[in-house]
């Protein structure tokens, strides 16, 4: 690693650093030297002039996100490290297994590396980027996974979406080898299509795998609905689970589309599943009591602290309109994947949907992300997902 600059901290901001928090505000700055660039890595020191550690810059709100908390600077073999460390995480919780072989490899801070995100498909990886420090450093982190992952057989850079705009116009490539799509994934010993030059984020929604086998247990002889669905994926586990019907909606044809080919892919009938190219509100207008089990599992309302209110009103009106149309004893699944709505928000706005709706609430489940989706202790700003499990009387 080539360190250009460094970055000198005001007294006292030192403290956030010296508890391992990733994240050095632009505020906390006192002066930067040498040649510091969007992207760059930095050494950055304590008002006396103590290495505290390394990272990469960024010209913004967040000014360094620390990759390292040691004094000595990172050596050519620091990215195989993190990876390797990565990996053994994902080991420890038995992944991958027998009956899945799709998950996430690195979650950005949660493996200590914030920026990075990169998602396992049986022997193809795909990359994102969510700063310009990681996006200098894709071909280092493609090699290191290499070493860490012999048996790969491409990986997969799409950042588009994800990097800031200075160099959002940069191309999505292989960095390794080349993967036919669409491929063919395992979760739970259930089929899926991954599509990752298309798909959104990285052509599937991981984070949801343990959250889709608990509806199973939910499923069996009842009529399921699924909104926001895109890949099907909760449709899927309810059909395996002998859900009399289920119904899947989403506003994207796209998804729509997607969707079919995964219940045809693990075998199901039409006359068990039907699809919807429409709005979620739209659909459930005259729904009255056909469902028992109905899914909530919509795209982030907020990806910014000013959207917050905002979307907290978006989540306040989906919830009390599903609670309306849900059969009596029916369960609702619900969720939110905003970061800026926290776990106390999103149940408070729950509570104001159930007060909205008139109907008698109880809470069964609390969800969260898996565990290939970890959460550093020192940085809880890394849970995102939040899910309750609700019986609606």
């Amino acid at each position: 690693m080539i360190i250009t600059g460094k970055i000198t901290l005001k007294k006292g901001k030192e403290v956030s650093i010296q508890r391992f928090h990733p994240w050095i505000f632009s505020g906390a700055i006192q002066k930067m030297e040498g040649e510091v660039v969007d992207g760059c890595w930095v050494e950055v020191n304590d008002f006396k002039g103590k290495t505290l550690g390394f990272g990469h810059y960024q010209n913004g709100s967040i000014a360094v996100r620390m990759l390292s908390f040691d004094q000595a600077a990172p050596t050519d073999t620091f990215w195989e490290t993190k990876l390797r460390k990565a990996l053994n995480v994902r080991h420890a919780s038995g992944l991958p297994s027998e009956v899945t072989n799709a998950f996430r490899l690195t979650h950005a801070e949660g493996d200590g590396v914030p920026g990075l995100v990169i998602d396992y498909y049986d022997g193809v990886l795909i990359v994102q980027a969510h700063s310009a420090g990681m996006h200098n450093d894709r071909h280092e982190i493609a090699a290191a996974l290499k070493l860490v992952l012999p048996g790969l057989t491409a990986v997969f850079y799409k950042s588009q979406g994800s990097l800031p705009g200075k160099v959002r116009d940069n191309k999505e490539e292989y960095l390794l080898g080349l993967g036919a799509v669409p491929h063919v994934v395992v979760e739970n010993k259930y089929r899926f299509l991954i599509d990752w030059e298309e798909g959104q984020k990285t052509g599937f929604f991981l984070d949801q795998r343990e959250n889709r086998k608990l509806l199973g247990d939910f499923s069996k002889g009842k009529n399921v609905l699924n909104t926001f669905c895109y890949t099907g994926g909760f449709s899927v586990y309810a059909l395996h689970a002998g859900a009399k019907l289920v119904h899947s909606v989403d506003a994207s044809q796209k998804a729509i589309d997607l969707t079919r080919k995964n219940i045809e892919l693990n075998g199901f009938s039409p006359e068990l599943h039907e699809c919807f190219a429409i709005d979620t509100f739209d659909f459930m207008k005259d729904k009255q009591d056909l469902y028992d089990v109905i899914i909530l599992d919509p795209p982030a309302f907020a990806k910014h602290r000013d959207a917050r209110h905002q979307a907290v009103r978006g989540y306040q009106r989906l919830n009390a309109e599903t609670m309306k149309v849900i059969r009596p004893g029916g369960i609702l699944f619900t969720f939110s994947c905003s970061q800026v709505v926290d776990r106390q928000l999103f149940y408070d706005t729950i509570v104001s949907a159930a007060i909205q709706a008139g109907r008698q609430i109880k809470v069964l489940h609390h969800l969260s992300q898996p565990a290939d989706h970890p959460v550093s202790i020192f940085h809880p700003e890394g849970e995102y997902l939040k899910g309750l499990v609700l019986y609606v009387e």
